[in-house]
């Protein structure tokens, strides 16, 4: 299994931002019956959203999230050695919008930057990669940058997702210090699994033409997209989740030597508010430790953690604080991991139109 430890490096900073469009989810479709709108949006508990408009992409989010983050805490951007975006709608097949970002962020060419692409279990797999970097290597400060405009690969026209995915960006500053005590970390795949949530067209497997990108109708009961928007066989992906994410979350606590009533908060993936309430029900956890931001943000894949962190805790990370973090997504993937925050700042999310900060 891989489970990992760092000591000595930590989150100093967080900012986030957000579209300025917002999606009322009872008011998005006119492709159902308003009756059967309202017991999908219940039932998810996915009220409001955000997306992103055309001129919009995941790096703007970002960028604008990282500006923030400057400005905010005198940032010296000198000292930024490493730049990871880590996404699934990056800007480009090609460069590496890292590459594109150190540079619009007027970083040093001396930064090392690339790119991760990870679903929903991802924050904690770049957050781990920046830990063995920062530690291990000559990198004074990190700088990761997670960012998803899923409302663009998802179809209305499709019930099992239409109402689920929203976009956001998130920014996060990465240092040493003897501050920061052990972090632990558990990263898990299961390829066999790849076809649970996917898009089939547009790759290099199955390439874009006028064929993937025809809308047709793919089951009985007549929901419609292309193969390249994104499906979702839910009923499997809860599956795998009831099976395999309290599991995990046991064995990294067991690792850690800790107990859930060790953790000062315990964030989940913002999948569907029915997921995590089986979750905490399940291993009896503390409901007032586990903030929530899926019913005015909806599912941001990667984003969702970082995303939920900057902003149900802003005020509450003083101090020494220990975070359980618990995603999974496609892949399949999944992570699971305790990390202190030491007086972390977090910045109030900023907006943005036309891809620029508002």
């Amino acid at each position: 299994m891989a489970f990992l430890t760092f000591e000595h490096c930590g989150i100093t900073a967080m900012s986030a931002a957000v579209p300025k469009r917002v999606i009322q989810n009872l008011e998005y479709t006119e492709f159902f019956p308003k009756e059967q709108v309202k017991e999908v949006v219940e039932k998810v508990g996915i009220y409001e959203r955000r997306f992103a408009d055309e001129n919009t992409c995941s790096s703007d989010l970002c960028f604008a999230a990282a500006q923030k983050l400057f400005q905010d805490n005198q940032i010296d951007k000198s000292e930024i050695d490493l730049l990871v975006f880590l996404s699934q709608t990056p800007d480009y097949r090609m460069p590496a919008t890292s590459i594109i970002l150190q540079n619009r962020l007027g970083l040093p060419n001396t930064c090392m930057a690339f790119d991760m692409q990870l679903g929903c279990a991802g924050f904690s797999y770049a957050l781990s990669t920046v830990y063995a970097l920062i530690q291990n290597l000559g990198i004074r400060k990190a700088l990761i940058l997670n960012g998803e405009t899923r409302s663009k690969v998802y179809s209305p026209k499709d019930r099992r997702s239409a109402f689920i995915f929203g976009d956001a960006g998130i920014a996060a500053l990465v240092e040493k210090s003897d501050k920061y005590p052990k972090s632990f970390f558990s990263l898990n795949s299961d390829g066999s699994l790849a076809e649970l949530i996917m898009i089939k067209g547009g790759g290099y497997r199955n390439m874009s033409s006028a064929e993937t990108l025809k809308e047709k109708v793919v089951d009985e009961y007549g929901n419609i997209r292309s193969d390249e928007q994104g499906f979702m066989k839910g009923g499997d992906v809860f599956n795998f989740v009831i099976r395999e994410i309290p599991k995990n979350i046991q064995r990294t606590l067991d690792f850690a030597d800790k107990k859930t009533e060790d953790m000062d908060y315990i964030v989940f993936h913002q999948a569907n508010n029915f997921i995590n309430s089986y979750i905490a029900k399940k291993m009896k956890l503390d409901t007032s430790k586990i903030p929530h931001t899926i019913e005015k943000f909806g599912n941001t894949s990667s984003v969702s953690v970082p995303l939920t962190i900057v902003s149900e805790l802003k005020d509450s990370l003083c101090g020494t604080k220990t975070l359980l973090l618990s995603a999974f997504g496609v892949g399949m993937s999944w992570s699971t991991a305790i990390v202190p925050f030491v007086d972390c700042k977090i910045s109030e999310i900023v907006e943005v139109e036309n891809g620029k900060a508002i």
